[in-house]
């Protein structure tokens, strides 16, 4: 992982344009292709980010970008799609790299790993017609549960707790910003599945427009059983 502290401008170009003005931001180059751009605040989520596979290249800068005192521009291109990324570099202050290793993953509960194991045997629970497309989906910021799609075609990115709470929410609606930049699966509509959802979770997700799903663990267990299992 390569992280770059420095004064920057960034200018995004696909489904929508949008500009960050100069001002001073961390950069972090992921192994995986992917670049985030983060700000002093915001906590997690980045100002604006570029998903895996990308084509990174370093590019001198033109006359009227050497006139306003960027000293290299760097061009992020989405390999699936037409987005781009141009970050006008003005001055470095950190450039770091380092070699994390591979990350063993989230180690789920045993109840949230053996739910989200039944659900996607099982995913007509969200609706007839469903079919999966696979467990732990990967996005730059971590694996949602299941995606799948519906009857009607539309993909569907599911959360799976044991507990349903606000961070459950939250951390759904940071996959789904991500998962809806790509142009191959988007628009993808969220479903958090819990054995229990709080209240304050349940009002949050609708106002995200995300759907709540009760999850019966001993019921989906018995669905799963197989009695002539015993006998193999």
């Amino acid at each position: 992982m390569r992280l770059v502290i420095a004064d920057c401008s960034v200018d995004y170009a696909g489904r929508l344009t949008a500009h960050l003005p100069r001002a001073r931001r961390l950069l972090m180059l992921k192994g995986d292709g992917s670049i985030l751009i983060h700000s002093e605040t915001g906590s997690y989520k980045p100002l604006n980010w570029m998903n895996p596979p990308c084509n990174f290249s370093i590019h001198e800068p033109e006359e009227e970008h050497l006139n306003d005192g960027v000293i290299s521009r760097w061009r992020v291109s989405q390999v699936k799609t037409a987005d781009i990324l141009w970050i006008q570099i003005y001055e470095i202050h950190l450039d770091v790299d380092h070699e994390l290793g591979k990350d063993p993953g989230l180690i789920k509960d045993g109840v949230e790993a053996h739910l989200q194991e039944l659900l996607a045997a099982q995913i007509e629970l969200i609706g007839e017609g469903a079919q999966l497309i696979r467990r732990e989906y990967m996005t730059p910021i971590g694996p949602v549960d299941i995606l799948a799609k519906d009857a009607t075609g539309q993909t569907v990115a599911i959360e799976i707790k044991r507990r349903g709470e606000i961070d459950g929410v939250e951390q759904l609606t940071r996959y789904l910003e991500l998962l809806n930049r790509d142009a191959a699966i988007a628009p993808v509509r969220g479903i958090f599945a819990a054995q229990e959802i709080k209240p304050q979770a349940m009002t949050l997700a609708k106002d995200r427009g995300i759907s709540c799903l009760i999850l019966d663990y001993e019921a989906m267990r018995l669905d799963s059983f197989d009695p002539d299992s015993l006998f193999g």
